[in-house]
């Protein structure tokens, strides 16, 4: 095991959210305890499914002391109240009661501006009398808030999302949200970070996320760059990017150096996302083609290959096992490498079978859930490849979290 220091919790003030936030799982204790706690869990999700890691686990990489806190980029905050009728609340759902919301204003996983914006703007809703949205009814004005930063660059995006109620005038004759008001009020705050774009976002939808009937622009622009691996990326509210930053660069870094002689070789980047790793690996592979299910990801995919100057990167638009069964017939070039970074509920059996059909002599799974990347390992297995590197990383301190990279190469004969 790694960088397993033993940061204790009075080396951060006590969180006052803890009793009702389900945020942090390990707010007490120390993170030597917290890291030796989620190698159990990575451990037990292989000894479940018999397969022994004991000589290829390398252990898990904890985050270093000046990561510990406020890592994260990206927070989608929701309207509510604590208890039925209560005070207007803004922030994280109650641990184990999904209707109702705890203002989480003093969170130490964001950095003290996110704080500072949801505080701001909670004051000013409720000075208004603001109502929230309500979840069975379907009535009520505010939603969510989105708070983003570039970590590099050190600009942040802001966006409150609201329902259509929002244009209507109210019983005194004010506006039913007044955008510009609450504007001004965020542009006055004294942050660490420059904020370059404000939006407001309507949603009416029933479903209890966020999505996107009308954007207004109320300032600046609606994107905000981020830095990693030297290159540039352009990530939008509502773009999938990481959420740490300085981690994930340190995982990728050492992920893609696992692969051996990449130079000139296609690579499959599948499940790629807006192309992070795809752009990465093109500076020495001869093609890379990602793939990935999310039209929007894609867009920002080609739009980021394209202001870092890169050429050599195609993304499909598509889900990874239809596109594979497409390729096959000889539409793609076929790969020499194969790069998996799937989300939470994993491959399947049968794209894993898909993958394993290339016969490519390694196999780089970048994974965020243990328990589906053991059940793929497994299949990986009987599709003829032995997982030989394993490695974990802490990239989100303090909560239930792990990445985990795994190496696979293909047994002669199996």
């Amino acid at each position: 095991m790694t960088n397993t220091e033993s940061f204790n919790k009075d080396n951060r003030r006590p969180c006052p959210h803890s009793e009702f936030c389900g945020g942090c799982l390990y707010d007490s204790g120390n993170y030597g305890d917290v890291l030796k706690q989620k190698e159990g869990e990575v451990r037990g999700c292989f000894n479940s499914r018999d397969i022994d890691i004991s000589e290829i686990f390398q252990g898990i990489v904890g985050a270093d002391s000046t990561h510990l806190f406020a890592y994260r980029n990206k927070m989608e905050y929701t309207f509510g109240d604590l208890v039925k009728g209560g005070e207007l609340q803004l922030g994280m759902h109650k641990k184990g009661n999904f209707m109702s919301i705890i203002t989480v204003d003093e969170c130490q996983l964001v950095p003290d501006d996110f704080n500072k914006i949801l505080k701001c703007t909670l004051d000013f809703c409720t000075s208004r009398s603001y109502t929230h949205y309500n979840k069975k009814s379907h009535e009520g004005l505010l939603r969510n808030l989105i708070v983003r930063r570039g970590v590099r660059t050190g600009e942040i995006l802001v966006d409150i999302v609201t329902s259509s109620e929002c244009d209507a005038v109210r019983g005194d004759g004010s506006l039913g949200f007044d955008a510009e008001a609450w504007k001004d009020s965020v542009l006055s705050l004294p942050l660490d970070a420059e904020i370059v774009g404000i939006m407001h976002t309507i949603n009416d939808g029933l479903a209890d996320t966020v999505s996107c009937d009308e954007q207004r622009i109320l300032f600046g622009r609606d994107y905000y760059y981020e830095e990693i691996c030297g290159l540039r990326f352009k990530v939008n509210v509502f773009s999938f990017f990481q959420t740490n930053v300085e981690a994930i660069e340190r995982l990728y870094t050492e992920a893609v150096s696992l692969i051996q002689n990449i130079d000139g070789k296609v690579v499959y980047d599948l499940f790629c996302g807006t192309g992070t790793i795809s752009q990465i690996v093109s500076e020495k592979a001869a093609r890379v083609i990602g793939v990935e299910i999310v039209a929007d990801s894609v867009e920002a995919a080609e739009t980021n290959a394209a202001l870092n100057g890169i050429a050599n990167c195609e993304f499909i638009q598509g889900d990874v096992y239809k596109v594979l069964s497409e390729a096959a017939e000889g539409s793609l070039p076929a790969p020499d490498v194969i790069i998996v970074d799937p989300p939470r509920m994993g491959l399947q059996t049968k794209t894993v079978n898909k993958v394993a059909t290339y016969g490519v002599p390694e196999i780089l799974y970048i994974s965020c859930n243990s328990k589906t990347l053991a059940a793929d390992i497994d299949d990986f297995r009987l599709a003829g490849y032995e997982p030989k590197y394993i490695k974990a990383y802490d990239n989100f301190p303090w909560t239930k979290h792990v990445e985990t990279v795994v190496l696979m190469s293909r047994v002669e004969g199996k």
